[in-house]
């Protein structure tokens, strides 16, 4: 089993597509179907298959792709380590939600690609926490970070990072009161996507108390949704974190109504499965140190 044999796969198996595949490793197409074909004679099982014009992993192409991967790290780390090469290297592929994104990670990634300059940050933005767990479960990131209520979450390792807080916002000069759940029918309500942990909390909530607002839209951008919060076009379920400056200048407004709920947190995840390299051992734990003095304050 050569470790080219390894890097295709892997290559084949994130793409499905041999052509892609030779094109990005720069190797005939030929080349690639035989590094399969081999691998699988070795292994003993089929690793793909056709599906009307669709290749596809088998059940053991899709466990094999996690040894794989483990393999190929292992031997990276392992001509670092003979090589004397102190600094980390690698590649951590990373999964969050926009508000994640804009408002939780970007002082992480500042500091670990400070401490870390070696190593590869690849980042993929999930719409939706389900979508992060199923890419997590699916081997797609490494780790991602996680907005939703706590769960048992089987083959995923979930760490609370801090707990985050509710708000009902409208625009400053919004003229209607809500002060119960009753008074959000003749609301327009601006919703992120469907998926969303707290869209779907905000929903529950609605529809456990018999209410039906006529009046939704549905975003895929929180910004945009603070945007039209801003012009009066709607009201909004938004966690703390993302409205706090625009109602400390004046821009929204919190409302009085503030729904009960299960407590919402921000998680670090990753596959309890997963081969926890050193870079992605430092990833997290530099999460720990700093939502911990986040927590402090």
């Amino acid at each position: 089993m050569e470790t080219k044999q390894l890097q295709t796969f892997i290559s084949a198996a994130e793409s499905l597509n041999f052509t892609q595949t030779a094109k990005k490793l720069n190797f005939a197409q030929s080349s690639v179907t035989a590094q399969i074909k081999a691998l699988e004679k070795e292994v003993g099982q089929p690793l793909f298959e056709r599906l009307g014009k669709r290749l596809v992993l088998t059940e053991a192409g899709n466990q094999f792709k996690q040894y794989a991967e483990k393999m190929l790290q292992l031997c990276e780390e392992a001509m670092m380590a003979v090589n004397g090469e102190e600094e980390l290297a690698g590649t951590l592929t990373i999964g969050a939600q926009e508000s994640q994104c804009t408002y939780r990670l970007p002082p992480i990634l500042k500091k670990f690609k400070e401490q870390f300059p070696h190593v590869k940050l690849v980042f993929k933005p999930a719409h939706s926490d389900e979508m992060a767990r199923k890419q997590l479960m699916d081997g797609v990131l490494d780790v991602a970070f996680i907005m939703d209520v706590r769960k048992d979450e089987g083959s995923l390792r979930m760490e609370q990072l801090i707990k985050e807080e509710l708000l009902l916002v409208a625009a400053s000069n919004h003229v209607a009161s809500v002060n119960s759940s009753n008074d959000l029918e003749h609301e327009t309500l601006l919703l992120t996507e469907t998926g969303c942990s707290y869209r779907n909390i905000f929903e529950d909530l609605i529809l456990s108390a018999g209410v039906y607002p006529v009046d939704k839209i549905e975003f895929a951008s929180i910004e945009a949704i603070k945007q039209c919060v801003i012009a009066d076009l709607g009201i909004a379920l938004l966690p703390k974190m993302v409205v706090e400056k625009d109602i400390q200048e004046g821009k929204m407004k919190e409302l009085s109504w503030r729904p009960v709920t299960d407590p919402l947190f921000t998680q670090i995840a990753w596959h309890k499965d997963k081969w926890i390299t050193a870079p992605l051992e430092a990833f997290i734990d530099l999460t720990r140190q700093t939502f911990s003095v986040k927590n402090s304050i």
